[in-house]
């Protein structure tokens, strides 16, 4: 029978913690920063963190991977931050959420048509229910489904799920520290002109700014993109993308408990459905249990 490992809970677990820190980034932005200037939150939050791991690990790219690395940088970093931050202000945070849980959906339907992997029954289930308790949660009957957000959003997602699947698939010679600061610093890059182009210049920054620029560089882009795509190394794609379902869910309750925000009943079965697909998701894709090495001919001629 298969079972977790304790190694595979804590990788579980550790893989969690990046979504969960995510999900502190809407009350971060909201309470602490400056309004109006959402790529420059997020150029701030990639660029300095990829430019301190890349100085402190100072492992130059292998020839030939530059390619690669400006791709994935583009599709985890640059195009999803872009694109989540035009989804966050043209739709309401709910709509934005459930569009963003389709990700195990398009990790799935990516490894069967790349490398013809029969998705798993149980995996589909999860991450259709995914889905639809995320929609119980965060959408209401007075949601606004505007075109172009929408759009941006599943286009966010789509990129995430894509980078999350080819970073597994494409094996970097870079220790992870080094993988993990060279995405975010090409990542800022990108984002660099898009902030200076469209957001307006920042004001004279209080000390809660900066505290909460400071929070979103250290752990909402260092340390949680680390353990994301150190879970990425460990766990398989799909199990991976569903637990960047803990975001929205992790925003819902900071905003119940530090707000005095709301919950309805409809929300509490959406979130505790939410939980129950990502543990389906985890449980569909443990390893296979590992088979007994056949015994050696010298063995065999002892117990003869």
């Amino acid at each position: 029978m298969k079972t977790f490992s304790a190694h595979r809970w804590l990788d579980i677990v550790l893989t969690a913690l990046a979504p969960m820190i995510w999900g502190s980034t809407y009350i971060v932005s909201t309470e602490l920063l400056p309004p109006d200037r959402p790529f420059t939150a997020a150029l701030l939050r990639t660029l300095p963190a990829g430019l301190l791991l890349v100085v402190l690990c100072r492992n130059a790219l292998p020839c030939g991977q530059w390619r690669r690395l400006w791709l994935l940088s583009a599709l985890n970093i640059g195009a999803f931050q872009a694109l989540l931050f035009v989804a966050a202000y043209r739709l309401p945070g709910g709509l934005a959420a459930v569009m963003g849980a389709v990700q195990p959906l398009i990790v799935i339907l990516l490894a069967w048509g790349w490398e013809r992997q029969t998705p798993g029954l149980l995996a589909v289930i999860g991450a259709i229910t995914g889905v639809l308790g995320m929609a119980v949660l965060l959408i209401s009957p007075a949601t606004v489904w505007d075109p172009l957000g929408i759009t941006a959003a599943l286009g966010g997602a789509g990129c995430m799920a894509t980078g999350t699947y080819l970073n597994r698939r494409w094996r970097s010679d870079l220790p992870l520290l080094a993988m993990t600061g060279w995405q975010l610093l090409l990542g800022g890059v990108m984002l660099l002109p898009i902030a200076c182009l469209i957001d307006p210049p920042l004001p004279a920054l209080p000390l809660t700014a900066i505290a909460g620029y400071v929070y979103l560089s250290l752990l909402g882009a260092l340390l949680a993109y680390v353990l994301w795509f150190r879970g990425i190394n460990r766990l398989s794609p799909v199990a991976v993308s569903s637990l960047g379902l803990l975001s929205p869910i992790t925003a819902v309750v900071l905003g119940w408990w530090l707000l005095d925000q709301q919950l309805r009943g409809s929300a509490l079965l959406g979130m505790l459905t939410v939980l129950a697909s990502i543990a389906l998701v985890q449980w569909s894709n443990r390893p296979p249990p590992a088979r007994p090495a056949p015994a050696s001919s010298s063995s065999r001629s002892v117990i003869s």
